[in-house]
């Protein structure tokens, strides 16, 4: 597939931190084959199939996890990557890796984090997935972390736009290894980003549904489901509800794929490489002011009828009860930690208390209660919402 010359490519990358022997090079790959491969294969990914994607250490086996959800949006990322003639392992690798930092229980967890940290330098999930790629995921003999390419640490970076106030970690990170923050991203990156508003807009619709926070009546309220739903009973009067609610999800996110590739390819008009792409003044990957206001307000409905539902949020508060327990539990009594964590401890701080939510960061929904139960007798008996 000949790429289009706005593009990231990897001669025009800035390469990797660490310089590497390719001797012995396990098979042709490109650059951004090897990220997305080292993100496929590396632990902190496996770790995300038993962390909260929306509900909170579900029982059931058919609700979206940080790792399904990462497949789902690497599918829409490739979709319209191959559509604007981008580079798809780039546009992958980005949307394999852009969860990777989250902690057990979802943003309940970082918020016990971010509150535990807070005379620390605080925690956000963004800036720790490039701590987790950068320094602490370490399979390699000859360099720490995981190695990526410029492009992809980049486009993490950079998931919700440029940077103009980086927190610690990714300030730490940034002067190891200039990411150029205040620039915007490649489109690869641009559209990885896009691609999780799409992915997640849609299949929480889906999970709150068979959850039962949500009902028909709630997705009638909204005049952009309404009148997609209203077409899919026209289309196909005689299927079931439950099929006629999938479809509509389905066909949601295509009008959705549909108006940002041709909003995109308006916006691109007169850019010819991926310099220019990086030096434009606002985003070029966009949705058009209509769709974007509907998506903006699709947002607020989730928000209002599933997010911030009662049972969500009484589950969070037990979400936030354990992880700041352990965060106390191993600041009090270090001999707590496994031996390797316990060995890596600093003495000063904040970089004792940096380690000791690397650690608890890394945890799944599951490892995270087994400790409260190890350490405590019990965990919070609402903790579970489904």
């Amino acid at each position: 597939m000949t790429l289009a010359p706005y593009a990231a490519t990897p001669p025009a990358g800035r390469g990797r931190e660490f310089a590497e022997d390719r001797a012995g090079a396990r098979g042709p790959r490109s650059e951004f084959q090897r990220d997305r491969d080292r993100v496929v294969h590396s632990i902190a990914f496996r770790r995300l199939r038993s962390k909260t994607q929306v509900f909170i250490a579900p029982d059931g086996d058919h609700y979206r996890t940080r790792l399904t959800h990462s497949l789902e949006v690497s599918q829409i990322g490739r979709v319209i990557a191959r559509a604007l003639g981008l580079d798809e392992d780039l546009t992958e690798a980005l949307c394999l890796a852009h969860d990777i930092g989250h902690p057990p229980f979802g943003h309940a967890g970082e918020a016990a984090l971010e509150a535990a940290m807070a005379q620390r330098g605080g925690f956000d999930h963004n800036a720790h997935t490039l701590r987790v790629l950068m320094r602490l995921e370490n399979p390699y003999c000859d360099h720490q972390g995981l190695n990526l390419s410029w492009d992809v640490l980049e486009g993490l970076a950079k998931h919700n736009g440029p940077v103009s106030a980086p927190n610690w970690a990714l300030s730490e990170l940034d002067r190891a290894f200039p990411l150029d923050l205040g620039a915007w991203p490649s489109l690869e990156a641009q559209v990885a980003a896009l691609a999780d508003d799409i992915a997640y807009d849609n299949h929480d619709i889906d999970d709150g549904l068979r959850a039962g926070f949500l009902s028909l009546d709630d997705l009638m309220e909204l005049p952009l489901l309404a009148d997609r739903y209203r077409e899919v009973e026209r289309r196909f009067p005689s299927a079931k509800t439950e099929q006629r609610l999938r479809e509509l999800v389905r066909s949601q996110i295509g009008a959705m794929v549909n108006d940002l590739l041709e909003t995109t390819r308006t916006n691109l008009a007169g850019v010819g490489s991926v310099s220019e792409v990086r030096a434009h003044p606002g985003q070029l990957a966009a949705f058009s002011p209509a769709m974007s206001s509907a998506e903006r307000g699709l947002k607020r409905f989730m928000y209002d009828k599933l997010y911030f539902h009662a049972e969500q949020i009484a589950a969070a508060e037990y979400a936030r009860e354990v992880v700041s327990r352990l965060f106390a539990a191993y600041d009090q009594d270090p001999s707590l930690l496994p031996d390797d964590w316990r060995a890596g401890l600093p003495t000063v701080e904040p970089q004792r208390s940096r380690h000791l939510a690397d650690f608890i960061a890394g945890m799944t929904d599951r490892y995270a209660i087994d400790q409260c139960v190890r350490i405590f007798g019990r965990a919070p008996e609402g903790l579970r919402n489904v």
